[in-house]
């Protein structure tokens, strides 16, 4: 007897494989504690949520503090724990049947594929070029059937970097009347939104998360950005109260303290650079050029040997070498200068031979 639905049984759970060593550098987490930073404000905070009721006064704060800061009105807002989950409330909203699908460039974040295959929405991708540029053109073809329900565009990229172009973006918000989601996970790094359009293009979706830019990846917080009519739809598929008043005061309070991740953000971009600088000085790496919290370099044949000697010495770095045009690249977190300056001395050192 199979108690659950029928393609479940060819799917498999999605698995993080990254090793957990002392230089965390795989993930796109920060070193950055934000309960070490807030916690006396938090604790004051607290003081006034109580936890046996589901309602309070934090809602109404947290949506005006949000309105602020992302410049849109509050009826625009619906949080959830983490861009993942409203990923998965986007992908069950707009799921009709057994062949409506997404479309995603490739490669991308990897639970776009991970997520719509739990709600039983199809995915279908059209491949980055070797500079991960695409073609508009080829990306609205794959839009162009009555099953398509769903774009997807990841800006900045993951794990390619890079800025998707604007006038790409919005040719295919213009000449698609499907849902276009934008992925803007790492926009507080690039500083690129399409925010202030949801008033002109009504079928655009933001998602954003607190775990890259404002240092929670633990918290667990994400929020969609879009045009009123669009949250109100979303809100059906929701579940109610799914956002815990804890992690609602927390994250106000941080926003009361915002200018402190900010600045953590800028000294993040500015040790990018230097990691960059430094990766590509070294003998038989390329690194790309990045938009994010990360960078995505290679060894060429030498890649994976590499990564096996950074986890033997400790280091946590990704493996994002699953699509061709990634072929022998692995990502890594830029992390503060101990971490960042360990793991240059590695990378080193095995590239000259030290390994042997």
């Amino acid at each position: 007897m199979n108690y659950f639905r029928d393609d479940l049984k060819y799917k498999k759970p999605t698995k993080i494989t990254v090793p957990d060593k002392k230089i965390k550098m795989g993930l796109n987490e920060s070193s950055l504690d934000p309960f070490e930073i807030v916690k006396e404000n938090f604790l004051k905070n607290m003081e006034s949520v109580k936890l046996n009721r589901y309602f309070n006064k934090i809602t109404a704060t947290l949506r005006n503090q949000f309105s602020e800061y992302a410049q849109v009105d509050p009826e625009c807002l619906i949080f959830g724990n983490g861009a993942d989950e409203m990923l998965y409330y986007v992908f069950t909203a707009v799921r009709n049947d057994n062949d409506s699908y997404a479309v995603s460039l490739a490669p991308s974040y990897f639970d776009y594929k991970s997520y719509s295959n739990a709600v039983g929405l199809g995915i279908k991708f059209l491949s980055l070029n070797a500079d991960f540029d695409f073609s508009a053109e080829e990306y609205l073809k794959l839009c162009d059937d009555k099953n398509c329900k769903l774009a997807i565009l990841c800006n900045p990229n993951n794990p390619t970097g890079n800025l998707l172009d604007e006038n790409k973006i919005l040719e295919i918000v213009n000449n698609s009347d499907r849902l276009v989601l934008i992925d803007e996970t790492y926009f507080e790094f690039s500083g690129k939104t399409f925010a202030d359009k949801i008033d002109r293009y009504k079928n655009l979706v933001i998602i954003r998360s607190f775990s890259k830019s404002f240092s929670a990846a633990g918290l667990r917080f994400g929020y969609i950005i879009s045009h009123a009519d669009n949250i109100n739809e979303l809100k059906k598929v929701m579940t109610i109260f799914n956002l815990n008043l804890m992690t609602q005061t927390m994250i106000s309070t941080m926003l009361d303290n915002k200018e402190i991740f900010l600045e953590h953000n800028q000294n993040i971009i500015k040790n990018r650079e230097v990691v960059f600088q430094k990766l590509a000085e070294i003998n038989g790496i390329s690194v790309h050029p990045s938009a994010t919290n990360f960078l995505t370099f290679t060894a060429g044949s030498k890649t994976r040997v590499l990564l096996t000697f950074l986890a033997d010495n400790d280091i946590a770095v990704r493996p994002v070498w699953h699509h061709p045009v990634l072929h022998d690249h692995v990502r890594v977190t830029i992390s503060d200068e101990y971490s960042n300056t360990y793991f240059l001395k590695y990378v080193k050192k095995f590239m000259t031979g030290g390994s042997k």
